[in-house]
């Protein structure tokens, strides 16, 4: 269901300078028809935009709300100037969340929750973005929503445009770099001069794990998913080496519940069809050892999760399925490998290169805003107490 919520004129300068007023029409999207409604200018509007990205994506982010948007609500807003589509703000209302002290429900990117998407933002063309972002303070301003924007890329001038307006509009506003996604920087590099640009050890150490796997091994296979009945056979593997990755002490949430599992088997179906899915098995003697389950979305690789089985630990599998992982990207003409947000330590010996995000949080001028940003303020504080003693032991160790 789409709902017209306003129109605005805009001045619209024309090839001789004149000016010609044009109609801007905000348009609410709340339900799986209109989100599917919007699938083909959704597609070519993130195309010509500069946030194109994997997690963008209308079938990233309608495989979400199909199946982990854990009660919110569509709150799509789609902009339009004379009918065409100029604008999305891909938004979503968490409902309140009195055990966590969230008493009210907020704004939020679609996305959020367990799949842990990564630079979420308004979807605009570059020479629409002002209007865009000018039309949708306008109906913030209106409708006065708390407002938390999460992993959202620093750098993003659309966001904090739209948190700048709302501050000057007397709203109580914060902004706070929360995480960063590490990245490879591969442009004109082959493997062999990527590898020489990591430090001598690491460099040393990825050619010995190789070159013990086929010593150690009659059969090294690198197995890349290319068909459907493939893909169902591999998303299994990688699914138990990722469960056996973490059934240590070290515990992952990533792949747990029937929720995320629908999603994920639906959007690599997804993905398969649009040439992104890289889903790799290594197998050593026919036996997968290990995993990773990524993307290709344009030029770009998203290192999504990976899994191995920790009794093949002494041959190094996950360190040697990312190696060829990062090969093979070369080989195909992909220039850059995003690690994605996580401070895990094993990105530091591919790059020190980081892309920060943030969280930005928007609290309307008036008594509910108040209260809003009172509760968020005592949760901050209880966080600070609960994790007080883990950062005392460590300070002592």
């Amino acid at each position: 269901m789409q709902t017209s919520l306003s129109t605005s004129p805009l001045p619209v300068p024309v090839q001789d300078g004149a000016v010609v007023t044009a109609s801007l029409r905000v348009d609410l999207v709340e339900d799986s028809a209109g989100l599917e409604a919007l699938h083909p200018e959704w597609r070519g509007l993130l195309k010509a935009s500069g946030v194109d990205c994997l997690f963008m994506s209308w079938e990233w982010l309608g495989t979400w709300w199909k199946h982990v948007s854990a009660g919110r609500r569509l709150h799509i807003l789609a902009v339009r100037r004379d009918g065409r589509l100029i604008g999305i703000a891909p938004w979503a209302l968490r409902p309140a969340q009195p055990g966590r002290l969230v008493p009210f429900r907020a704004l939020e990117f679609m996305g959020m929750g367990d799949i842990g998407s990564d630079y979420l933002d308004l979807i605009a063309r570059p020479e629409d973005e002002s209007d865009v972002v000018k039309a949708v303070g306008d109906y913030l301003e209106k409708h006065r929503m708390f407002i938390e924007f999460q992993r959202v890329k620093h750098s993003s001038q659309r966001v904090a445009t739209l948190v700048s307006r709302l501050d000057q509009a007397g709203w109580q506003t914060q902004q706070l770099i929360t995480e960063n996604c590490a990245y490879l920087d591969l442009k004109g590099h082959t493997w062999k001069s990527y590898l020489s640009t990591v430090s001598r050890a690491h460099r040393a150490n990825v050619n010995r794990r190789l070159r013990r796997l086929k010593e150690s091994f009659q059969s090294v296979e690198f197995q890349k998913v290319t068909d459907e009945a493939t893909r169902i056979a591999c998303f299994k593997d990688f699914a138990h080496l990722h469960a056996l990755r973490w059934s240590g002490d070290e515990r992952s949430t990533a792949f747990t519940g029937p929720d995320v599992m629908a999603f994920h088997e639906d959007f690599s179906r997804l993905a398969l069809e649009r040439g992104w899915l890289r889903l790799y098995v290594l197998r050593l003697d026919g036996k997968a050892v290990a995993s990773t389950y990524s993307f290709r979305y344009g030029d770009v690789f998203y290192y999504y999760q990976a899994g191995y089985d920790p009794a093949y630990c002494s041959y190094s599998v996950g360190l040697s399925t990312l190696a060829m992982a990062i090969e093979q990207s070369i080989e195909e003409g992909i220039t850059e490998i995003d690690f994605l947000h996580g401070e895990e330590e094993y990105k530091a010996l591919w790059t020190r290169t980081r892309r920060d995000l943030e969280r930005a949080q928007c609290f309307p001028p008036n008594i509910y805003g108040v209260m809003y940003r009172k509760a968020m303020d005592v949760r901050r504080g209880i966080k600070r107490l609960i994790r007080w003693p883990n950062r005392l032991r460590e300070a002592q160790a």
